[in-house]
């Protein structure tokens, strides 16, 4: 793994008729600086601000002063070493009246836990953590699935589990005692949590019909475990890519529908061939944040498929030397980025490639402009003769232990024993045979829980975990959510899917910017100047190949007056029709 360079064999593009109006487009053009600017950036500029100590990278101290509070934080202890070095055994014994005397032991269980995955819930369930889960292209196993349903069940009603925006499992209740032993369990049923949290690279998104798409261009799912494998060397842990700036997001897309919203993405990977080979044009950058948010734009850069680990690593090395680490606020990758100019980033990426090339971009992309993204949810056929998979719609992606285990059950005795999350928090079950479809969409948890034809405007709801549990969030998001959603089922009549985010703060996890209609939490005052939960309301944003973010419609919306403005929004943007009211009716 020296050059990091892997062989993949070429994808065969299946025969259909879909394909014959495939589009050669080339990338859209950005402006950025001449090879003559770039070569202007000051080279004091281009000192890597990191070395090497110990097996770990560590900020120099030339370049330690202004640091934001999480720097100082990974200065005054190695976060990694509560996994690498053990750490999180002893820390768990400690009682935790003990810990909370000590900073360094405080800053282990609000900070440094983070880059194994846990967050402490303090604001909301002090002395339980969320434990996030890698899960590269969403794909997992039923095994899996009832082992994380054992332990979220031994917490009761502090204890359940989500299904992510970035297509992984989030676990909550977990207490400190336990977590030597869960992640024993974890690695038994080859599941990690490691660096999946703080400044590392999330969860690697990839089309969640990888392999059983009958138009797919590629099957992201050994790329995605690849990319996966990398970042957290084989589960065992990377301190290469554990000291970023902030955190990275990285997807390969593998479909016309770009169901892996590459757009958002710091790196996404666009199939498209050149010189008949197979490879991807690289986007870089996109990103949400309080202050800003930005679309992901050209690298001008195309790889073949073999060195998708050799450009992700020579990326991440860039941004890890380079970005800076002040302001929280503009320390993701785009902002470095923006101060070098594209095509210096562009060289400072190239000189970390093992032959220190980039191939410029090709003009081959594989991916159709013009397709009309599909829905996954409900009953549909696979690429393997006589299979079919199943979409079921996770209301806000909320399940509990009972789910997790019918959900396991069916896959095993319907399907193959695997799972598929998506980035709407929904679940597919793929590899079922046509014979068993009936009997599986008579079961229970489809008629009562989780349906495969939910309403229309239930479809694309989405939804963070809001101040149940996070500390951040302004507003209560899951409960909301599907109360105003089933409050404007009632109120209109739509004859199209109308996708809905609600995010609680700023930090926009639900990722409101790209929803039809997104629901921002924030505190407002009602109509009697009493201050009360709101959000702000966002419209317009786009997925698919016509993506962009939408907009701020209006701020400051208090949720009590909010279902009579949405109503407004549905009829006249997106041609709902007013129900009539029943007589009497509230």
């Amino acid at each position: 793994m020296a050059s990091l360079s892997v062989k993949f064999l070429a994808p065969s593009l299946p025969n259909s008729d879909r394909y014959k109006s495939t589009l050669y487009a080339t990338p859209p053009q950005t402006v950025a600086p001449t090879a003559a600017e770039a070569a202007e950036v000051d080279a004091m500029r281009l000192e890597p601000r990191v070395e090497e100590r110990e097996g770990y990278f560590v900020l120099k101290e030339k370049f330690r002063g202004g640091l934001n509070p999480q720097e100082k934080v990974k200065l005054e202890r190695e976060p990694m070493k509560l996994f690498m070095e053990n750490g999180i055994d002893e820390l768990a014994k400690i009682p935790f009246d003990e810990i909370e005397k000590s900073k360094v032991t405080k800053d282990d269980i609000d900070v440094r836990l983070k880059w194994l995955g846990l967050f402490h819930r303090r604001k909301h369930q002090y002395g339980r953590f969320m434990m996030r889960l890698k899960l590269p292209n969403g794909v997992t196993t039923s095994a899996q699935t009832r082992y994380l349903a054992s332990v979220i069940r031994q917490y009761g009603e502090e204890g359940c589990a989500d299904v992510t925006t970035r297509q992984n499992w989030q676990i909550r209740g977990v207490v400190l005692p336990d977590v030597p032993e869960i992640l024993k369990g974890l690695e038994e049923v080859g599941l990690t949590s490691l660096q999946s949290g703080m400044d590392n690279v999330r969860n690697p998104v990839g089309n969640p019909l990888a392999g059983i798409d009958p138009y797919e261009i590629v099957d992201t799912r050994p790329y995605t475990n690849l990319l996966s494998q990398l970042i957290t060397a084989n589960s065992l842990g990377n301190p290469a890519f554990t000291n970023l700036p902030r955190k990275w997001n990285v997807c390969l897309v593998g479909s016309h529908d770009l169901f892996e919203h590459p757009h958002i993405n710091d790196l996404a990977y666009m199939p498209a061939t050149k010189n008949g080979r197979f490879g991807f044009n690289l986007l870089v950058g996109g990103f949400f944040s309080p202050k800003r948010c930005a679309e992901a734009i050209p690298l001008d850069a195309w790889v073949p498929a073999d060195d998708i680990l050799s450009v992700c690593k020579a990326i991440l090395e860039a941004y890890r030397d380079l970005g800076t680490r002040g302001n929280r606020q503009k320390t993701r990758m785009m902002w470095l980025i923006d101060e070098l100019g594209t095509e210096a980033f562009r060289q400072e990426v190239e000189k970390r490639m093992p032959q220190q090339e980039l191939e410029r971009a090709s003009s081959e992309d594989l991916i159709q402009k013009q397709w009309e993204r599909r829905d996954y949810l409900g009953v549909h056929p696979q690429k393997q003769e006589s299979f079919s998979y199943v979409g079921l719609h996770i209301p806000v992606g909320r399940v509990h232990a009972d789910d997790m285990d019918e959900l396991a059950r069916l896959a095993d005795e319907y399907g193959s024993g695997e799972l598929r999350l998506t980035v709407e928090q929904n679940i597919i079950i793929p590899n079922i045979k046509n014979s068993k479809l009936d009997a599986l969409l008579k079961e229970p948890l489809l008629k009562d829980r989780f349906s495969p034809e939910p309403p229309l405007l239930m479809k694309g709801l989405v939804a963070c975990t809001g101040n149940q549990f996070c500390g951040q969030a302004i507003i209560e998001t899951k409960a909301r959510a599907l109360k105003v959603t089933e409050e404007l089922q009632l109120r209109v009549s739509v004859t199209q899917p109308v996708r809905m985010h609600w995010t609680g703060c700023p930090n926009t996890c639900g990722q409101v910017q790209v929803a039809d209609i997104g629901f921002m939490g924030c505190m407002t005052r009602n109509k009697n100047g009493k201050v009360v939960e709101g959000v702000d309301v966002f419209l317009g944003g786009r997925i698919g190949s016509d993506s962009h973010l939408g907009d701020v419609y209006k701020k400051g919306v208090p949720c009590e007056d909010l279902v009579p403005l949405v109503v407004d929004i549905l009829v006249n943007h997106f041609g709902a029709v007013p129900r009539e009211r029943e007589e009497g009716e509230d």
